[in-house]
């Protein structure tokens, strides 16, 4: 009778070993040694991420779409000047000749406020020139408003918010102006021996500031006729 037990046990304790075995084959060749098996698992029905943007913009062609995009190209600094010469118009707009040589015309607060309100315009990373020159001239380095026409015309050194304080354009000559002699750095230092503007520029800026789009140019006949002229 203990023999008869003992190959029941037998039987059974040896079918459920060869489960065990062949569940655990089965799992560790699908899965490995992963308690976290996902493979079982119903796909998810996801939204492809594009890896290239389609281009939907339309081709330009000749006519008034060649002449959309007719901005000029001129240094910081060169269009600062343009801007101080002109007698530092805020809406009217003046003229500058840009690194193409062609006629441009420009207007304070689309093309040379951004100089001072702007960051990452002189340089990578490059905080805004309002950034340390604000409206708050309690605050303000030198005491002086760099965020606005008036602010730029009041000048330096309102310490306490007088309506105006020294002038940094030069009465309307730039190479004689405060502002000239701190962003002008000529092998990489200002003419007055001070650090070059705007704060943290280094020395492989160019002289004059980078090259900006700014302004636009000034039509001629030529470019009337064919901005005005339809193709055949």
């Amino acid at each position: 009778m203990n023999d008869v037990r003992k190959m029941i046990y037998g039987t059974l304790i040896g079918f459920i070993l060869t489960l065990v075995v062949w569940f655990s084959i089965v799992y560790i060749s699908s899965c490995g040694f992963s308690f976290t098996c996902n493979k079982g698992a119903p796909l998810i029905d996801r939204t492809p991420i594009p890896t290239l943007i389609p281009a939907t913009l339309p081709v330009q062609g000749l006519g008034g779409d060649a002449a959309a995009f007719n901005k000029c190209q001129i240094a910081a600094v060169d269009l600062l000047g343009a801007w101080v010469t002109a007698g530092v118009p805020e809406t009217d707009k003046f003229t500058f000749t840009d690194v193409n040589g062609q006629s441009c015309e420009a207007v304070f607060a689309r093309d040379v406020l951004p100089l001072f309100t702007e960051s990452n315009l002189w340089y990578p990373g490059s905080l805004s020139c309002s950034s340390c020159h604000s409206s708050d001239l309690a605050k303000a380095l030198q005491n002086m408003d760099l965020s606005s026409y008036a602010g730029i015309l009041a000048g330096s050194g309102r310490a306490n918010g007088e309506p105006q304080g020294k002038d940094i354009l030069g009465g309307g000559v730039w190479e004689d102006s405060l502002l000239y002699q701190m962003v002008y750095a000529p092998n990489g230092e200002s003419l007055i021996g001070r650090p070059i503007m705007p704060l943290g520029r280094t020395a492989d800026v160019p002289d004059k500031g980078p090259v900006i789009f700014a302004g636009r140019i000034i039509p001629t006949e030529e470019t009337a006729d064919a901005t005005t002229t339809p193709s055949p």
